[in-house]
């Protein structure tokens, strides 16, 4: 079980340091933004509902949180010692969205359905959000990509004057939107695993 935990935590870096650079990817940036907010839900969803059914313990869905963002903090720190911006990789905040999901199950009497469906829709609505206030605090994505060139990105990937609202106009809207209906899914998967 515990290996489980170590699993999910070590994706959730890697997904991070994979998609923590959309910030670069600055024509696609919104875009990303929506993709990514509901594969970082997809993680928290998953891997907190297990932990905490699991132990049955209100509070566990945090501490799993707190794993999470440890390591993807540290692995925002490898890619600067790399040589990388500061601003590279953006950090999920990946605690409160799982306060919520805590939050949820304690408040219903460790009621699993209850978690499923109350804490899965706190979880997708909030977590881009949470990650949006983030964002606010780091440098211009469009300022960043041109000081800090990289040749070897190919052409699609250059970044280039965004197309501002060319799709639609709220990446946290639409990543809340979806990330609400698709983490009550995520989450009963979550709970699926501790009964097989």
């Amino acid at each position: 079980h515990y290996l489980f935990i170590v699993v999910v935590a070590v994706n959730s870096t890697l997904l991070t340091i994979n998609t923590g650079d959309y910030i670069f990817y600055t024509d696609w940036a919104w875009t990303s933004y929506t993709v990514f907010s509901i594969g970082n839900i997809l993680m928290i969803s998953v891997g907190a509902t297990y932990y905490l059914l699991f132990t049955g313990v209100p509070g566990t869905a945090t501490y799993y949180g707190l794993i999470m963002q440890v390591y993807t903090w540290v692995a925002k720190g490898a890619w600067f010692a790399l040589g990388y911006p500061y601003d590279f990789i953006v950090t999920p905040m990946w605690i409160p969205s799982c306060m919520l999901l805590d939050l949820a199950y304690w408040a219903s009497k460790k009621n699993k359905h209850s978690l499923i469906l109350f804490g899965g829709v706190l979880v997708g609505m909030s977590f881009p959000l949470f990650n949006m206030v983030n964002l606010l605090t780091v440098a211009d994505p469009l300022e960043t990509a041109f000081k800090y060139p990289r040749p070897t990105l190919p052409p699609y990937m250059v970044p280039i004057e965004p197309q501002v609202g060319k799709f639609y106009n709220s990446p946290v809207a639409l990543g809340a939107g979806a990330g609400a209906v698709l983490a009550v899914t995520f989450t009963a998967l979550g709970a699926k695993l501790n009964t097989w």
